[in-house]
């Protein structure tokens, strides 16, 4: 794929981005070097990788979620919070249905 002068103009159009014609001619060849690298990113065979989102391992670090009992600092007063609500169900705030 190789993109030209109207092409970025066009994009950048859509971006809404003001650029000088000698600026849209710096950008043909920077656009065509970015679309040739993804052009060989597509020639590697990954057969046998696994999908990542990240180069290193990534692990959530969890805490033991546990109510703050104490009265100074809150917690343990779901019943006094719930019944504020118009609506309470099954210990949480009911909420009118939004998606069908």
């Amino acid at each position: 794929m190789s993109v030209d002068k109207a092409t970025v103009a066009k994009i950048a159009s859509l971006a809404r981005i003001a650029m000088s014609d000698a600026e849209l001619e710096r950008m043909v060849p920077e656009l065509n070097g970015i679309l040739n690298w993804v052009e060989q990113l597509g020639e590697v065979d990954v057969t046998g990788v696994e999908p990542m989102t990240a180069v290193i391992p990534n692990h959530l670090r969890l805490r033991d979620d546990v109510v703050n009992a104490d009265p100074l600092t809150g917690g343990g007063k779901r019943d006094a919070v719930l019944a504020n609500a118009p609506a309470a169900e099954h210990g949480f705030f009911g909420v009118p249905k939004v998606i069908e």
